[in-house]
């Protein structure tokens, strides 16, 4: 059993404002779902930055000023589907680096593995599944210089606070002079934000309501997923999309494996996620906050996404 994820739900659930962490969507079957969620028409983040790292390559590897093999540790790299750009151009360019991907989900990691040695067979990849700060205090004990990939907006996904202490993490197990490439969705007009989060397929919905099919899965809980529905929110003025669980009807909910039953009342509602969404003035707080300088923007033609190069500070 799953500790973390068991008090995480106990913690979450019995709450006076339920919520449960966005970290737990990413099971196999959730991976699979959100990979959906990134073909979608309305989710813009997966084409803005497929064009950043497809058409931006070799600005990003001029910046990046190495004068020696790195390496590229990429947290959370799900199906490498932007990434591959930036990888394809280094290898066809003959920069010396290896690739080392790291994900949560065994499924994500052996597939990207297996597509990439047949797409790039000239590619250096050590592929690591786990936890990615534990990896990264593992890699940061080399002296190879690094770029940490941080793709995808998952910064967004964390409160102010929580975004500073991750990203201060990640500036300890880096050395000086390392560089973080960190996507970060921008603010833009609310429609379009709105539209992007709430589909019209539903493939978000089922990616929410996934999170309570893989507890009832794995500690025997009675989630009956037609009595719970889907709702998010976007606010322009302070950036912030909440994504939310909604109880359709007054009922009781027994976790059998953690010897819980929760109780929901009509209309109540899971705080599932997070997407928050930055000016630019704030990426620039953000960085400085935690112990970055910005060395560049590099922004979709539409100006909706960056992918942010910043340098760890002496």
């Amino acid at each position: 059993m799953n500790n973390t994820f068991a008090k995480d739900i106990i913690k979450g659930l019995t709450a006076e404002n339920k919520h449960l962490s966005s970290k737990y969507f990413y099971d196999d079957n959730g991976s699979r779902i959100f990979q959906e969620i990134m073909q979608m028409p309305e989710y813009y983040l997966t084409d803005s930055e497929f064009e950043i790292l497809s058409l931006q390559s070799q600005q990003i590897v001029d910046a990046l000023d190495f004068n020696q093999p790195f390496n590229i540790i990429e947290l959370g790299a799900g199906d490498g589907f932007k990434t591959f750009k930036l990888l394809e151009h280094l290898v066809n360019t003959e920069v010396e680096f290896n690739y080392v991907p790291i994900d949560i989900s065994q499924e994500a990691i052996t597939i990207l593995t297996e597509k990439l040695k047949k797409r790039l067979p000239k590619l250096s990849i050590q592929p690591k599944v786990g936890d990615y700060f534990e990896i990264l205090k593992e890699e940061s004990e080399n002296e190879i210089p690094s770029l940490l990939l941080f793709l995808g907006s998952n910064v967004g996904n964390y409160l102010e606070d929580q975004a500073i202490d991750l990203l201060k993490l990640f500036n300890q197990n880096m050395n000086v002079n390392d560089k973080l490439l960190i996507g970060i969705d921008l603010k833009k007009n609310p429609i379009t934000v709105h539209n992007a989060y709430y589909d019209k397929l539903g493939v978000t919905k089922r990616f929410n309501l996934n999170l309570l099919i893989r507890i009832n899965r794995e500690f025997d809980a009675n989630f009956k997923i037609d009595d719970f529905d889907f709702y998010c929110h976007y606010n322009p003025l302070n950036g912030e999309v909440k994504s939310y669980i909604v109880s359709l009807k007054s009922q009781e909910v027994h976790i059998q494996k953690l010897d819980t039953t929760i109780a929901f009342e009509q209309n109540e509602l899971i705080w599932t996620e997070l997407s928050k969404k930055y000016a630019l003035s704030e990426i620039e707080v953000l960085a400085g906050q935690a112990n970055f300088s910005i060395k560049n923007h590099f922004l979709d033609c539409k100006h909706y996404f960056t992918d942010s190069l910043w340098v760890k500070l002496g």
